[in-house]
């Protein structure tokens, strides 16, 4: 398949046109008329990452976060940045990046599915027509009632967790969950307005957590790749099952940061 090729197919899952304006999502480097025979798959475009995707002869890498965020005025190797892509044009892999249009459609519900969020509603929504209300992050109610503490356990386990930071009152009853994945910042006043009894995200700071449980939401942050990291086994069943001619690999999944 054509990079092309696989770029529209990707682009039926999650359309760039739901990407928010300050984003920088779709094909960052490389060919489009690329022959692509092998896709990598990662939530972020480390060295590692990009190391590896060289060493199993990958010709395309797809990942969530975007290399490229701010715009570059030259690409050299004295940047960690444009060491980045001169690898990858070094080596002729099209590189290529699903973000806010991915946290749209495709990580929101991902996260609810996981945590099995029944009558779930859409908690930011940046994306409205005459049919549909689609944003970032989904609201509904959990499969059972239970206190904040065995939400807390119940967030590890699903989402695969070594641990999670609690605000709130242990005690606390939860009914009604918010998940976010990524950062919280966009949707801490959605949060509020809902009235949901816990959030669910990431990158939560010392000030959102005190001032959310002070609006009556206590929050779970379960990390900004504890969540995110649902993109590579989902984007794995979704190239193998869309475009079965390719070679699908996966980055392996790792924390970028260690608790001790």
């Amino acid at each position: 398949m054509r990079c092309t090729d696989i770029m529209r197919r990707l682009e039926v899952l999650a359309p760039l046109g739901f990407a928010e304006q300050w984003d920088n999502a779709g094909l960052l480097a490389g060919r489009s008329a690329k022959e692509v025979k092998s896709v990598y798959l990662a939530v972020d475009a480390t060295d590692e990452v990009i190391a590896d995707a060289v060493d199993a002869g990958a010709d395309m890498l797809i990942t969530h976060h975007p290399l490229i965020f701010s715009p570059l005025k030259s690409i050299t190797a004295e940047h960690f940045i444009g060491r980045r892509v001169l690898k990858l044009l070094q080596a002729d892999i099209c590189y290529y990046a699903m973000h806010t249009n991915f946290d749209v459609m495709g990580m929101a519900d991902a996260a609810a599915d996981e945590l099995r969020l029944l009558d779930r509603q859409v908690l930011e929504i940046t994306c409205e027509d005459e049919i549909a209300k689609e944003g970032i992050g989904r609201y509904g109610r959990l499969p059972n009632v239970m206190n904040l503490s065995q939400c807390a356990a119940y967030v590890k386990e699903v989402f695969r967790l070594p641990a999670v930071r609690v605000y709130g009152e242990m005690n606390e009853r939860i009914e009604i969950a918010a998940v976010s994945p990524g950062s919280a910042k966009s949707v801490v006043s959605s949060a509020v307005q809902t009235g949901v009894d816990v959030l669910i995200s990431g990158d939560i700071d010392h000030h959102m957590g005190i001032d959310l449980v002070a609006q009556g939401v206590s929050v779970i942050d379960a990390g900004h790749y504890g969540l995110e990291k649902l993109f590579v086994p989902y984007m794995q069943e979704y190239c193998r099952k869309k475009m079965p001619e390719l070679t699908v690999l996966a980055a392996e999944e790792k924390s970028p940061y260690t608790v001790v």
